[in-house]
């Protein structure tokens, strides 16, 4: 799939990106979810598939963040608050904590409530909003938004089919 370069393109990419890696995350059994065998957003790591389900909410979160408080004129701290670029392994292993408490079934109604919620962010925006003006050094909001949504889930896709294969056909 192309990198969205406008809103249609864009809405298109998250929805058809979700609904994808959603029909592979739906039909793992809840006891699987826990087991530590993926390999992990930082080199030499391990996560889970609720890990992995916990980073893309937290990612989604955040362009969520990102937009609320640049709309209220508010500094914004990239990626976040305490992080640097340089350090996503690290911000991948909050995002895990920070939802460690909900369940699969918890976790994954958030990923779906989360990405209603950017679908309708998306649609708020203009078309110049998204891919006109610079939003962030020499990215678009729109090129954020994909960057942190429709990219991460497509990876995430990879990730739980490559999983799926070693658990179920070994």
């Amino acid at each position: 799939m192309a990198i969205p370069n406008n809103k249609t393109a864009l809405l298109h990419a998250v929805e058809v990106n979700y609904q994808k890696l959603r029909t592979d995350l739906i039909d793992i059994p809840t006891p699987l979810t826990a087991i530590i065998e993926l390999d992990g957003h930082a080199q030499g790591t391990k996560m889970s598939i609720c890990n992995l389900v916990s980073y893309l909410i937290g990612w989604q979160e955040l362009v969520l963040k990102w937009h609320r408080k640049k709309s209220k004129g508010q500094k914004v701290d990239f990626p976040e608050t305490g992080f640097k670029w340089n350090e996503l392994g690290l911000l991948a292993q909050k995002f895990y904590k920070d939802f460690e408490h909900l369940d699969y079934p918890q976790l994954l109604k958030k990923l779906e409530t989360t990405k209603i919620k950017i679908i309708n962010l998306i649609e708020s925006q203009s078309n110049n909003d998204l891919y006109i003006e610079l939003w962030y050094e020499k990215y678009t909001f729109g090129r954020m938004i994909q960057l942190n949504t429709a990219s991460p889930f497509l990876n995430a896709r990879k990730r739980v089919r490559k999983w799926k294969i070693m658990m179920y056909d070994v």
